[in-house]
């Protein structure tokens, strides 16, 4: 056989359902192969938006999304979805096509070292110099990519390696088990939290890569510890557990703040410090710090770890759980209260153009609670972040690692392909959609019905709302728009356009109900940003 049929076999073996991404000529060989494959290869607009796909897919399955394009600007269009998934930490393989071997030594057409280019953006890079080393490179990129914090690989495929013949079959798929927590350091652990007075837990995106949302939601419960959740972990304790406070990471003084201005031990569970930089939440650093994650923690000055519990999340919590002393009251409880009051606040509201509580409120309404809201990344991201409320974790895909624009038009496609029964809604901002909105003519081919709720300022918002913080002006922020309902019509979507509030929760209703495309074109009053930091700047806690 074809060392591209070979590699191709290889990625069977893993169970790759999708790949994403553009042909090209350097990729021939495989692209032939992939027409005797069960693998679906999703034919995309722009590698960007495949990487995105693949991005959200693996952090929703949990099993490496599988991107692909050709050398040279095929490969760099890849960058910022590898770089995305692998800060977030996503599973994601991208594999790109490559010269011959023997023209790699030497300047040459659209030739350029992809492996030591993708090597700072991923946890492994490899090129594929001879074809029998190809179940070992392929079985090598899936098990990095899906195993510890998951995250990017990347595989280069040169053209003449694919045409070799070679006899030989994939590797059989065998992950590692998770390592158990030492007994000693669970042992500290629960003399440090028994002894608290105010604890506070603070829960990140590894609890939802390591489905342990169950045992953290039993943990906040049985030791009635109150549970802030980063962006990334929305829904990873439900919003109505009693335990719940809510988002943290507005990187201003809210009510989650005040939780961790009264916290003596802050116990961060799957926390990843991309998420929210320790330097904003413990800038005392003086306080007690439990770490508990399937990875040491990592070094930083705000981020003094008192214990660290490295192994199966799962096991520590429970280990802990069943030994730590419950507390008899936590003084936090005001906190919920004061943000459920808040996120009530516009629910009849009237203004238009729509200000962001009540988009947020009646999105919530009109979705079940186990769709699916990909977030872009925007001003319209911090308003999803605080007041969007998740019962049920991977429900709510904001990226806040890498956090680039451009993900929620894809990502949505790949969210649909891994949760085909459910609804899913892109939410983006007039920027971030014209990044990668060539993507609906994918969604309209393949038939991945979705709603895309675009957030109409005419500006790059939180830009925008970041300088007029600072400087009381902006600059160079503002552009125009095209008739996004004629653009929808344009691509076969159905487009709806808001012109006053009361249109708004039946839209929604109406194009979740539609099995196909539809494009909402939202204004929305973003001078409620400015009121928020206003608000936010002289907060008090609630006694």
């Amino acid at each position: 056989m074809k060392a591209a049929e070979l590699f191709i076999k290889c990625l069977e073996n893993e169970g790759i359902e999708y790949i994403f991404g553009i042909p090209g000529e350097e990729n021939l060989d495989v692209m032939d192969a992939l027409l005797d494959s069960p693998i679906k290869f999703i034919t995309v607009r722009h590698e960007q938006g495949g990487a995105f796909m693949a991005d959200v897919y693996g952090r929703l399955t949990g099993r490496a999304g599988v991107c692909l394009a050709t050398l040279g600007p095929g490969a760099t269009n890849l960058v910022t979805g590898v770089a995305d998934a692998n800060m977030d930490h996503a599973p994601l393989v991208a594999i790109a096509g490559q010269a011959d071997t023997n023209r790699l030594h030497k300047e040459s057409h659209q030739v350029l070292d992809l492996v030591q280019m993708f090597q700072p953006i991923s946890k492994y890079s490899s090129r594929l110099l001879t074809p029998n080393i190809i179940p070992e490179v392929v079985r090598k990129a899936f098990k990095v990519a899906q195993t510890d914090k998951a995250g990017a690989t990347f595989i280069e495929f040169p053209e003449n390696i694919a045409k070799m013949e070679i006899e030989d079959h994939p590797l059989p798929v065998k992950n590692p088990a998770l390592p158990e927590p030492s007994m000693d350091r669970v042992s500290k652990a629960i003399e440090v939290i028994s002894e608290a007075k105010e604890p506070l837990i603070l829960a990140g995106n590894g609890v939802i890569r390591a489905k342990a949302w169950k045992q953290l939601a039993d943990f906040a419960e049985k030791l009635n510890i109150p549970v802030a959740n980063t962006f990334m972990a929305k829904g990873v304790i439900p919003f109505k557990h009693p335990m719940a406070l809510g988002s943290a990471g507005l990187q201003a003084h809210d009510y989650i703040s005040c939780g961790f201005d009264r916290a003596d031990v802050i116990i961060c569970v799957g926390y990843d410090l991309v998420e929210y930089h320790p330097y904003l939440w413990h800038p005392s650093r003086d306080r007690r710090i439990v770490h508990i994650d399937i990875t040491p923690s990592e070094v930083d000055a705000y981020y003094p770890v008192t214990v660290g519990v490295v192994g199966d999340i799962k096991h520590s919590l429970v280990r802990i759980g069943e030994l730590a002393t419950p507390h008899t009251g936590h003084r936090m409880r005001p906190l919920r209260d004061a943000m459920k009051e808040e996120m009530k606040a516009c629910s009849e509201d009237e203004a238009f153009p729509v200000k962001p509580q009540k988009i947020i409120w009646d999105l919530r309404t009109a979705m079940d609670l186990e769709d699916i809201v990909v977030c872009d990344v925007g001003a319209h991201k911090m308003w999803v972040a605080r007041m969007f409320r998740c019962e049920y974790p991977n429900t709510c895909i904001i990226s806040n690692g890498f956090a680039s624009m451009g993900i929620a038009v894809p990502g949505a496609i790949g969210a649909k392909l891994a949760y085909p029964e459910r609804k899913v809604v892109a939410v983006t901002g007039d920027a971030g959609f014209m990044m990668n909105m060539q993507e609906i003519e994918t969604a309209i081919r393949i038939g991945t019905p979705m709603v895309i709720l675009i957030w109409n300022d005419s500006s790059y918002g939180l830009i925008k709302w970041k300088q007029e913080n600072e400087f009381g002006r902006s600059s160079h922020v503002d552009f125009t728009n095209p008739d996004f309902v004629t653009l929808a019509e344009s691509f076969g979507a159905k487009g709806y356009r808001i012109e006053q509030v009361g249109d708004l929760l039946p839209t929604l209703q109406k194009a979740l109900a539609d099995d196909t495309v539809s494009i909402i074109d939202c204004p929305v009053d973003y001078s409620e940003n400015l009121k928020l930091t206003d608000k936010l700047g002289e907060m008090v806690c609630p006694v």
